[in-house]
């Protein structure tokens, strides 16, 4: 990577928003200043012209700094060159030369990277030649100067009957050791089972429960995330997150569980079971919370661009959500961490045909005495978190 491929993305970067502004009308026409729903916005603009996409992330990484101090990935950097109108990556900076720069058709290795590769296989191409034959000559030679022995002279050894001798003398010591080292290894051995035991007994003696939950209505798996707080007498509550369609295990050596369990779009329920004569298995039902779930659906749901179902849509939202509510958008992105929208601009964001909205899940709802909702806290997840 030069500086001057740096330049290169700053110009990219440009064209690119040049693009956009082409078609569209973000909040800003400067692409560093653009968010949330002009970021989903050009995500799906830019699946629709370079069949592909980049991550919120990325968007921010490289869109949000200027300059930038490395370059992205050559498939992001195609990509970009593609929606701005050019072939590759490649052909835009052909097409973008400075003054004096010299562009070969092989530039991912460059000069010095190709030096360095030529040494590496010359190298490895000499090392047989230089290191290996050495070594079998001299065990040739070696051979040789055995071979010539053949008085019988040469071939008695005197010294092979002290052979013996020594090692009877050295393998005496280890004999009269042997107990001694074997009694300090037993000990050993009995000191750590005995520390095991004490430190894992709570793991040994306790007994494991399966939790599973379906909506009491529907008698089907939930389709919300639960989590569920396990209280323990004269202890801190521990928090536990359960994912659609899978059961809670919990292993403990105690008499009673006490459960809370809470979601989006289930009434709050509050568990408490004796585990003396318990079953090992257990489904709990949920009651969901249909005004929620109403909200929730016609959020996601994909009108397929017809006016008619777009506007029933919207008077739906309109009548589930109150005009004072407070709703957020979380992003995982440091520098953009969370949005507040309105009512309006929220129904604006789900009413807007984007395959975006596939990925939106609630995180927390809440609603008054009434049924409005009065509070929304949601999330557009990445094509990369839905994979994971």
């Amino acid at each position: 990577m030069t500086d001057l491929d740096l330049l290169h993305f700053e110009q990219l970067k440009k064209d690119v928003q040049a693009q956009y502004l082409k078609e569209h009308t973000p909040s800003h026409d400067d692409i560093s200043k653009w968010k949330g729903i002009d970021i989903i916005y050009f995500q799906e603009d830019l699946r629709k012209k370079a069949k592909g996409n980049i991550s919120e992330k990325s968007f921010y990484t490289y869109f949000k700094n200027s300059p930038v101090t490395k370059l992205p990935r050559i498939d992001m950097l195609n990509l970009l060159s593609i929606y701005a109108g050019y072939a590759s990556w490649y052909e835009f900076k052909k097409q973008h030369l400075f003054a004096g720069e010299l562009l070969t058709d092989d530039e991912d290795i460059e000069g010095d990277e190709l030096k360095e590769l030529e040494k590496t296989i010359s190298a490895s191409l000499d090392l047989p030649k230089n290191e290996i034959l050495p070594k079998k000559l001299d065990f040739k030679t070696a051979e040789n100067t055995d071979l010539q022995k053949s008085n019988t002279e040469n071939q008695t050894v005197n010294k092979n009957s002290e052979l013996p001798q020594n090692s009877n003398s050295e393998i005496s010591k280890p004999k009269k050791n042997f107990f001694k080292k074997n009694a300090w290894a037993i000990i050993t051995s009995i000191l750590i089972i005995t520390t095991g035991l004490l430190g894992f007994k709570d793991v040994i003696f306790s007994k494991t429960y399966k939790y599973c939950f379906t909506d009491a209505d529907r008698g089907a798996s939930v389709i919300n995330t639960l989590e569920i707080k396990v209280i323990k007498e004269n202890e801190s509550p521990i928090l536990y997150k359960i994912k659609p369609g899978e059961c809670f295990y919990y292993s403990t050596k105690d008499k009673i569980l006490k459960m809370q369990i809470s979601s989006p779009f289930y009434e709050y329920l509050q568990v408490s079971r004796s585990l003396e004569n318990a079953p090992d298995e257990e489904t709990i039902e949920l009651k969901p919370d249909d005004y929620k779930m109403a909200a929730y659906y016609f959020s996601i749901k994909d009108a397929n661009g017809d006016p008619e179902e777009l506007k029933r849509k919207r008077n739906q939202l309109e009548s589930l959500i109150s005009n004072s509510a407070i709703i957020y958008q979380i992003y995982d992105s440091n520098i953009y961490g969370i949005e507040r929208l309105d009512k309006q601009k929220y129904i604006t964001l789900v009413t807007t045909p984007t395959t975006s909205l596939k990925n939106l899940s609630v995180i927390e709802m809440k609603k008054d005495n009434n049924g409005k909702i009065i509070s929304i806290k949601f999330k557009i997840a990445t094509t990369d978190e839905k994979n994971k």
